[in-house]
Protein backbone atom coordinates (compact mmCIF):
# COMPACT_ATOMS: atom_id res chain seq x y z
CA UNK A 1 0.00 0.00 0.00
CA UNK A 2 1.39 3.13 -1.11
CA UNK A 3 1.58 6.25 1.86
CA UNK A 4 0.89 9.60 0.15
CA UNK A 5 1.44 12.64 1.75
CA UNK A 6 0.84 15.98 -0.30
CA UNK A 7 0.74 20.07 0.45
CA UNK A 8 -1.64 22.55 -0.83
CA UNK A 9 -1.94 26.28 0.48
CA UNK A 10 -5.47 27.82 0.91
CA UNK A 11 -6.08 31.23 0.02
CA UNK A 12 -6.57 32.53 3.95
CA UNK A 13 -9.71 34.55 3.07
CA UNK A 14 -11.05 31.53 2.06
CA UNK A 15 -10.03 29.23 5.00
CA UNK A 16 -13.69 29.57 6.81
CA UNK A 17 -15.45 28.05 3.66
CA UNK A 18 -12.90 25.71 2.63
CA UNK A 19 -13.87 24.01 6.10
CA UNK A 20 -17.43 24.54 5.82
CA UNK A 21 -17.18 22.25 2.23
CA UNK A 22 -15.22 19.70 3.40
CA UNK A 23 -17.65 19.52 6.54
CA UNK A 24 -20.19 18.20 3.95
CA UNK A 25 -18.57 16.62 0.82
CA UNK A 26 -20.79 15.67 -1.79
CA UNK A 27 -21.72 11.90 -1.31
CA UNK A 28 -21.07 10.77 -5.22
CA UNK A 29 -17.52 12.50 -4.46
CA UNK A 30 -17.12 10.27 -1.39
CA UNK A 31 -18.05 7.31 -3.67
CA UNK A 32 -16.01 7.73 -6.54
CA UNK A 33 -12.98 8.48 -4.02
CA UNK A 34 -13.48 5.05 -2.09
CA UNK A 35 -14.11 3.22 -5.77
CA UNK A 36 -10.93 4.51 -6.97
CA UNK A 37 -8.70 3.20 -4.43
CA UNK A 38 -8.04 6.71 -1.90
CA UNK A 39 -7.98 4.90 1.59
CA UNK A 40 -7.50 6.56 4.66
CA UNK A 41 -7.54 9.76 2.94
CA UNK A 42 -7.51 12.95 5.51
CA UNK A 43 -6.80 16.67 4.83
CA UNK A 44 -5.29 18.50 7.95
CA UNK A 45 -5.17 22.85 7.54
CA UNK A 46 -2.95 25.24 9.51
CA UNK A 47 -4.27 28.66 10.33
CA UNK A 48 -2.15 30.18 7.40
CA UNK A 49 -3.56 28.00 5.02
CA UNK A 50 -1.22 25.42 4.49
CA UNK A 51 -3.04 22.54 4.00
CA UNK A 52 -1.20 18.94 4.47
CA UNK A 53 -3.31 16.11 2.90
CA UNK A 54 -2.76 12.10 3.54
CA UNK A 55 -3.81 8.91 2.20
CA UNK A 56 -3.01 5.45 1.54
CA UNK A 57 -3.80 3.62 -2.03
CA UNK A 58 -2.28 0.65 -4.08
CA UNK A 59 -1.12 3.37 -6.98
CA UNK A 60 -1.78 6.95 -6.83
CA UNK A 61 -1.33 7.24 -10.64
CA UNK A 62 -4.20 4.75 -10.56
CA UNK A 63 -6.68 6.55 -8.01
CA UNK A 64 -5.34 9.77 -9.85
CA UNK A 65 -6.72 8.54 -13.15
CA UNK A 66 -9.60 6.89 -11.65
CA UNK A 67 -11.12 10.31 -10.98
CA UNK A 68 -9.92 12.00 -13.48
CA UNK A 69 -12.03 10.07 -15.32
CA UNK A 70 -15.29 10.94 -13.32
CA UNK A 71 -17.66 13.79 -14.06
CA UNK A 72 -18.07 14.84 -10.32
CA UNK A 73 -14.48 14.84 -10.09
CA UNK A 74 -14.18 17.68 -12.61
CA UNK A 75 -17.06 19.42 -10.84
CA UNK A 76 -15.38 19.62 -7.16
CA UNK A 77 -11.70 20.24 -8.89
CA UNK A 78 -13.33 23.46 -10.84
CA UNK A 79 -15.16 24.33 -7.79
CA UNK A 80 -12.30 24.21 -5.53
CA UNK A 81 -9.61 25.28 -7.55
CA UNK A 82 -10.16 29.10 -6.33
CA UNK A 83 -9.80 28.18 -3.03
CA UNK A 84 -6.13 27.34 -3.53
CA UNK A 85 -2.44 29.91 -4.14
CA UNK A 86 -0.56 29.35 -7.10
CA UNK A 87 -2.77 26.41 -9.17
CA UNK A 88 -1.65 28.49 -12.49
CA UNK A 89 -3.49 26.50 -14.89
CA UNK A 90 -3.54 23.44 -13.10
CA UNK A 91 -6.17 21.89 -10.78
CA UNK A 92 -5.49 21.31 -6.81
CA UNK A 93 -5.72 17.36 -7.57
CA UNK A 94 -2.78 17.86 -10.18
CA UNK A 95 -1.21 20.63 -8.70
CA UNK A 96 -0.31 19.36 -5.46
CA UNK A 97 3.14 19.04 -4.19
CA UNK A 98 3.86 15.47 -2.64
CA UNK A 99 5.95 15.11 0.20
CA UNK A 100 8.79 12.40 0.60
CA UNK A 101 8.32 10.13 3.60
CA UNK A 102 11.07 9.72 5.37
CA UNK A 103 10.14 7.63 8.65
CA UNK A 104 7.62 5.16 9.09
CA UNK A 105 7.72 3.00 12.24
CA UNK A 106 5.89 -0.26 11.38
CA UNK A 107 9.11 -0.24 8.80
CA UNK A 108 11.27 0.41 10.97
CA UNK A 109 9.80 -2.15 13.99
CA UNK A 110 9.86 -4.75 10.70
CA UNK A 111 13.05 -3.84 9.68
CA UNK A 112 15.91 -7.10 10.74
CA UNK A 113 18.43 -5.77 14.32
CA UNK A 114 21.07 -3.32 12.72
CA UNK A 115 19.69 -3.03 9.16
CA UNK A 116 19.33 0.47 8.38
CA UNK A 117 17.65 2.01 5.06
CA UNK A 118 18.97 4.37 2.85
CA UNK A 119 19.09 7.87 4.40
CA UNK A 120 19.02 6.09 8.19
CA UNK A 121 20.41 7.77 11.15
CA UNK A 122 23.32 5.74 12.87
CA UNK A 123 22.20 4.23 15.78
CA UNK A 124 23.97 6.94 17.99
CA UNK A 125 21.63 9.54 16.61
CA UNK A 126 18.13 10.25 17.80
CA UNK A 127 15.27 10.14 14.91
CA UNK A 128 12.84 13.50 16.27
Amino acid sequence: MQRVCFQLQVKPERLDEYVARHAAVWPEMLAALARTGWTNYSLFLRDDGLLIGYLETPSLAAAQAGMAATEVNARWQAEMAGFFVDLGEGRPDTAMTQLREIFHLEDQLTQPEGEQHDGDQPDNQSTQ
